[in-house]
């Protein structure tokens, strides 16, 4: 297992990046916390700090995320597709400095097997909240300068590691809208055999929307949750 000490190299650095990230940068440097959800962390400064890597890869289809399904025998969103990521380490440092940036690549290693030397990071998005588990998050963003291969580490903790093509992602034929039956209605994609939901989703369709690859889709089109989502 990663140890925080491991991961040093925690810079943020836009040097080299792929032109077709120009409009991810931009929408990292203006985008405003509201702008991303609705919900953001306690003012009381409660709530668990977490990180999560929105990491950008280039494959045979072009730009492309990386996600994983977590385990379903897992208490907290079992069997959902995620960004790798989890709650910080004492170790991981400060939480409203690096820390989040260490634990963003720390997780994502133990989670998927990725070698944080390959990544360039460049980017953080503001705190968001997720309400049910009472996670701080920060959205940390990520260039997948050198790939490595990645699948499963723990079956215990993910279920799956794979990569989904943008062009998939903003493909109106692959959106929908969730519905779930507290009423809560969120963006959803149906890629990669997957149902990507929730807090995920969210981020997800924010950076296509204010990165401008948003193409029109058909937001009457739902599908249902049940009460164990």
């Amino acid at each position: 297992m990663t140890r925080a000490s491991d991961i040093r190299d925690v810079t943020l650095g836009k040097e080299g990046l792929p032109d077709w990230l120009d409009p991810v940068v931009r929408a990292v440097e203006t985008v405003e916390p509201l702008q991303l959800s609705r919900f953001l962390p306690p003012r009381d400064g409660t709530g668990r700090q977490s990180a999560v890597l929105i990491l950008f890869g280039e494959g045979p289809r072009g730009p492309e995320l990386l996600l994983m399904e977590r385990a379903s025998s897992l208490r907290s969103h079992a069997g959902q597709p995620s960004f790798p990521g989890g709650a910080l380490d004492p170790e991981d440092g400060d939480p409203e400095g690096d820390g989040p940036l260490r634990a963003a690549l720390r997780e994502a290693e133990e989670e998927t097997g990725l070698d944080p030397s390959g990544v360039q990071l460049f980017g953080v998005l503001p705190k968001l909240y997720i309400p049910v588990s009472r996670f701080v998050v920060t959205p940390v963003l990520g260039w997948w300068r050198e790939p490595t291969p990645v699948g499963v580490v723990d079956p215990n903790e993910t279920a799956r590691v794979f990569t989904v093509p943008v062009a998939d992602l903003t493909d109106p034929a692959h959106r929908a809208t969730t519905v779930h039956p507290s009423g809560h209605r969120g963006p959803a994609f149906l890629v990669e055999s997957a149902l990507v939901w929730g807090f995920t989703a969210g981020l997800i369709d924010r950076l296509l929307h204010y990165a401008g690859w948003e193409q029109p889709w058909d937001r009457d089109k739902q599908v249902p949750l049940d009460w164990r989502s």
